[in-house]
């Protein structure tokens, strides 16, 4: 039981646990939350209120939020209105007075479970609702939040005097395969030279190769993603031309199973942005941005993969490159970077293959 916060109704999906004390308005406009009930471990969430440029999406992408203190007063020189007004405008149910932390100890132990958020004191209604909540395994989430059209992103990182730039430049030619893209991961590629096309999930390898990329990123987004087999059919001839490709998140997942590995889903995922990685390359402990409930099978990866990042959480693996194709693929979120630049350099790494690539 708690108090409503936001829209009036009811909704239902995977309740998942996030570990972040900040950027809440960016993990709820993260496509990766599409269908899950976002329920973060910080008590107290709301206090810089929203505002209209941190957000990764057009809208906000989870199913509903649980938080254990949502704050009264908002305080921020940026804000626009509050997170509850910011809920509502967006018909989004949440609830506040949930001990979160139990909560979390809950799923931590059980595993991910359906749940449901109700604006009412019918339980029973709210208990059907939860028990049918739309499960993660074995659903492709990618068709919703993926963009129905191709378009163009030349917008760059903010930064605090300027705001969000422009690209002067194009150097790259870089296509992006649009999973349930955050902004941020084509900003931080724009800011690096890069002309980008953003295309629809169910694109082919055709529709990409038509447009002479030098480099193709596979973006995050949610759900499982053995469903997804026009992506990964399509990725497979993409890394066979001989083409760079980067895959994040969920496109790193179908990198790896295009490249022959396999997935699994994960007891209770990982969500948060203090999350320990290993760079097996340089034993650097890098600390990362997480948002996945299914991991790549490191026993599954073919001899034409070397692991190059693993968990030290729970020793998943969290990266890997092919051996015989310039294509490499991390599970986290590199234009966080939350502890270490050195996870944001992936993108250096991306570059760099594009530029080997084309002076042979």
């Amino acid at each position: 039981m708690g108090f409503s916060i936001g829209a009036e109704g009811q909704t239902s999906g995977e309740v998942v646990f996030n570990t972040a004390m900040s950027a809440y308005q960016e993990i709820l406009t993260d496509p990766g939350y599409s269908n899950q009930l976002l329920a973060f471990t910080y008590p107290h969430i709301g206090n810089a209120g929203v505002n209209f440029e941190d957000v990764e999406s057009d809208r906000i992408q989870a199913a509903g939020l649980i938080v254990k203190d949502v704050s009264l007063v908002v305080s921020s020189f940026r804000a626009k209105k509050s997170l509850q007004d910011y809920l509502k405008a967006e018909n989004i149910v949440g609830i506040t007075g949930v001990d979160t932390r139990r909560l979390t100890r809950i799923l931590r132990e059980k595993g991910s479970m359906g749940g449901a958020i109700v604006v009412g004191t019918d339980k029973n209604a709210a208990l059907e609702l939860a028990r049918s909540a739309r499960p993660l395994l074995g659903t492709d989430l990618v068709s919703g939040v993926s963009t129905r059209e191709p378009y163009e992103w030349t917008q760059t990182i903010w930064r605090w005097n300027t705001g969000y730039g422009e690209r002067s430049d194009a150097r790259y030619r870089v296509v992006a395969l649009d999973f349930g893209v955050r902004r941020n991961l084509l900003r931080e590629l724009a800011d690096r030279g890069c002309q980008i096309t953003v295309l629809p999930a169910t694109s082919t390898a055709a529709d990409v190769l038509a447009l002479n990329p030098d480099g193709v990123l596979l973006t995050n987004g949610p759900g499982d993603p053995e469903p997804c087999t026009y992506a990964i059919n399509a990725v497979r001839e993409l890394v066979d031309t001989g083409v760079p490709v980067f895959g994040v998140c969920l496109g790193y997942k179908i990198l790896a199973l295009a490249s022959g590995a396999k997935t699994a889903r994960m007891k209770f995922g990982q969500h948060g942005v203090n999350h320990p990685v290993r760079d097996l390359d340089n034993s650097r402990v890098l600390i990362t941005a997480q948002n996945h409930s299914f991991a790549v099978d490191p026993d599954s990866l073919p001899s034409s993969c070397r692991v190059t990042h693993v968990a030290l959480f729970d020793g998943t693996l969290q990266g890997f490159e092919r051996t015989d194709r310039p294509a490499f693929g991390f599970q986290g979120v590199p234009e966080v970077a939350p502890g270490s630049g050195s996870v944001i350099d992936l993108y250096d790494r991306f570059i760099s293959m594009m530029e080997e690539t084309k002076q042979k």
